[in-house]
């Protein structure tokens, strides 16, 4: 008997090409650590943290620091900050003034009238603060977007060098910050050389981008941020509100007690401690507060400006009647 060795031999199928895979394309771009690369490449920005070094794997930024209160929209603070300040100094100055006179309801009569005309004055004062900011804004960025478009790159490269280079960026780095931003700005890759086109759509396009030397320009070198309609509204509204609702609290005594004097002791006593309190919540929300020294500054700084505007008011209607008197 004989056995026969089959041999069993096995053809070699190549693998399909990766870029002719459903859904890849031939510009795909590399993966963070090429196969070819050796790991010569560098990580993406989402890959390099320390995160992946540390035992907890928690990233950089969800660590916590020492003050980790979180801060309010400034814009906002600062119109609150106004409105609640005047509301409660301006009222109470005006209603310790009337007190003078003996009746209550002389105070009450015209703290009304003072605070429904200061609050409308306040919120109308807001919008059109703003709106002139944003108006400021509007003129600026036409003016850049204009300067930029009539420079050459060299000028460019020396205005951005002029922004980055005190924060210690080099000169090599600041031209190819600039090169970036013209690119990004002008799509046909603006060089100096081509002539600017002059068609009334494209630079409103243009001014209107996020992107470029004109954005650029105008946060770092400049310090400006657009101003978006609804702000105008929201500044009108937070100041008038709070004018109002600080307002009304040093007018509450005069509502249930009939001698203006013996209101004027209660209404020091409420709105002092008001005062305080918007103090410390004031050091509190701005960051202004480092420790507990912080918080007694801002309370009592606050009291006292209420506290000196009220006692003005008060001494001049006093010396006023008793000088008409004589």
């Amino acid at each position: 008997m004989t056995s026969t060795n089959h041999v069993s031999t096995s053809t070699a199928v190549p693998l399909p090409d990766r870029d002719a895979l459903p859904g890849s394309s031939t510009n795909k771009s590399p993966p963070v650590w090429s196969l070819e690369s050796n790991r010569t490449l560098s990580p993406t920005l989402n890959e390099k943290c320390d995160r992946l070094g540390r035992q907890d794997g928690i990233c950089c930024k969800e660590l916590k620091g020492e003050d980790d209160r979180t801060l309010i929209d400034p814009d906002v603070i600062r119109d609150i900050i106004i409105g609640l300040s005047d509301g409660l100094t301006v009222p109470f100055a005006l209603t310790a003034g009337l007190s003078g006179l003996g009746t209550s309801r002389i105070v009450v009569v015209g703290g009304l009238a003072e605070l429904i005309a200061g609050a409308i004055s306040m919120g109308i004062g807001g919008f059109l603060a703003s709106q002139a900011e944003r108006d400021h804004f509007l003129f600026m960025r036409r003016h850049t977007y204009s300067r930029v478009m009539r420079s050459c790159i060299g000028e460019m490269e020396r205005e951005v060098h002029a922004v980055l280079g005190p924060v210690g960026v080099d000169e090599a780095a600041s031209q190819a910050v600039a090169n970036c931003l013209r690119k990004a700005e002008d799509a046909s890759g603006f060089d100096g050389s081509t002539p600017i086109p002059a068609d009334e759509e494209r630079q409103l396009r243009g001014m209107k981008s996020e992107h470029g030397l004109t954005p650029f320009l105008l946060k770092f070198g400049e310090g400006m941020e657009e101003i978006p309609t609804r702000r105008l509204y929201i500044s009108a509204f937070t100041i008038g509100m709070g004018y109002l609702c600080g307002g009304i609290i040093p007018l509450l005594p005069y509502f249930f007690i009939a001698t203006a004097l013996d209101a004027l002791k209660i209404s020091c006593i409420i709105t002092g401690i008001v005062l305080l309190i918007f103090g410390t919540v004031k050091a509190r929300v701005t960051g202004a507060a480092r420790n507990v020294w912080g918080y007694i500054w801002g309370a009592v700084s606050t009291m006292a400006v209420g506290g000196f505007a009220a006692a003005a008011a008060y001494g001049l209607v006093i010396a006023v009647e008793r000088s008409s008197i004589s």
